[in-house]
């Protein structure tokens, strides 16, 4: 009555007889009627109901017949009441076509495309920054190796990089590793000292002083499990760390815990996997994680065997949420110690740009400072003069 009243009753207006909670279902019954006008305006209350509700019903019109029109008082009649009629007549002419969430058109998104296109975050690896353009935040990152072929040491590499040289706070989520030992062996990067072996030539000075730089950095943020790997938990705390920490890259290790705690291994996975490719998107973050990986056919991991995407536990799922996915081979059975240290790190998936899938570089282990390094060096080329025709699913390349 009162719309009708402020516009001299020039166009129909109708109510809703039960409410917002019923109004699909009247509309629904008067779908008929409605249809035979060109412009169908909903003036719903504002409130979290009327609001929900417009967008619900508006849903029951075709594309571009709706409108959805927005009051700065509850309902038309307290506008009527304010004295704000030619206001209320406005809002009218100023409602919006109903688009459903989710849909947007090129103007929408223009600004963001013509921005310029930088390189995300290095990797501690320079090879690794060239083929991936860096890390995004909104990103996953999945790892996969055999048992002691460096995923740990690659991972420490990377987190004491992100400290000491990006000056980045990260979250650090090892569920096999007690927080001591992961600052023994951050702390022990920091120096260029295997600090966690005890007979690796060190003195109590050189880990005092190695934590002292940690601690002055006051960049490391760890999560103490006490061997419980609820992802419920583990999600909230990182929204905890993000929010209130401001954030931005987070180290799991490793995924293979978190899904052996699900009741259904592999339902559990996929369902920690799509909320972790939601809360990367929500809360503007990267997370590395590590996935342990099924035994292969042929050469075992453990002995040199290539890293494929389905020796991954769960490899759908990590597959299809993953931005990239990388393996780790090293032989650490062979004869020639300098191959024993040696890693080959393979790209298996590039969500980017599709170019780095199939790439790799080389990592060499130093005993003596505990340092995991690019090298130019391919120590392989020898070996593979050797092994011409050898199966690809046995070769290191």
């Amino acid at each position: 009555m009162s719309m009708s009243q402020v516009q001299n009753h020039r166009w129909p207006v109708v109510s809703i007889p039960n409410g917002a909670q019923g109004a699909a279902k009247a509309l629904t019954k008067a779908l008929g009627f409605l249809l035979t006008f060109d412009e169908i305006i909903l003036m719903f209350d504002m409130d979290e109901e009327g609001i929900n509700a417009a967008s619900k019903c508006a849903l029951l019109f075709p594309p571009g017949r709706c409108k959805i029109a927005k009051l700065p008082l509850k309902d038309p009649n307290e506008m009527l009441v304010e004295g704000r009629a030619k206001e209320l007549v406005s809002a009218v002419f100023e409602a919006q076509v109903f688009r459903p969430d989710g849909i947007v058109t090129v103007s929408d998104v223009r600004d963001r495309v013509l921005a310029p296109k930088p390189v995300g975050l290095p990797w501690y690896c320079p090879a690794m920054t060239s083929m991936t353009y860096g890390r995004r935040t909104g990103e996953i990152y999945a790892l996969g190796a055999g048992t002691g072929v460096g995923k740990t040491d690659f991972l420490t590499e990377q987190m004491q990089y992100d400290i000491g040289v990006l000056n980045e706070k990260i979250g650090v989520f090892a569920l096999e590793q007690h927080p001591a030992e992961t600052v023994t062996r951050l702390a022990g990067k920091m120096v260029s000292l295997r600090l966690h072996v005890p007979d690796a030539g060190w003195e109590v000075s050189d880990l005092v002083s190695a934590v002292d730089l940690l601690e002055e950095a006051d960049a490391l943020r760890m999560y103490d499990s006490f061997g419980a790997t609820d992802w419920e938990i583990i999600q909230n705390t990182i929204r905890h760390l993000a929010h209130g920490d401001g954030i931005r890259i987070f180290y799991l290790d490793h995924l293979t815990a978190l899904a052996a705690a699900e009741e259904d291994e592999r339902k559990g996975l996929e369902k920690i996997m799509s909320e972790m490719g939601s809360l990367v998107k929500e809360l503007d973050i990267m997370i590395i994680l590590v996935s342990h990986l099924a035994t292969p056919d042929g050469k075992p991991h453990e002995e040199g065997g290539r890293v494929m995407i389905r020796h991954f536990k769960g490899s759908r799922a990590i597959g299809f949420w993953c931005h990239f996915m990388f393996g780790m081979e090293r032989d650490q059975q062979h004869d020639d110690p300098i191959l024993r240290r040696t890693t080959t790190f393979r790209c298996l998936k590039d969500r980017f740009t599709g170019s780095a899938t199939g790439e790799i570089f080389f990592l060499q282990y130093d005993q003596a400072s505990g340092r995991l390094s690019e090298t130019a060096y391919n120590p392989f080329e020898e070996e593979r003069a050797l092994h011409e025709g050898v199966d690809d699913e046995d070769s290191p390349f």
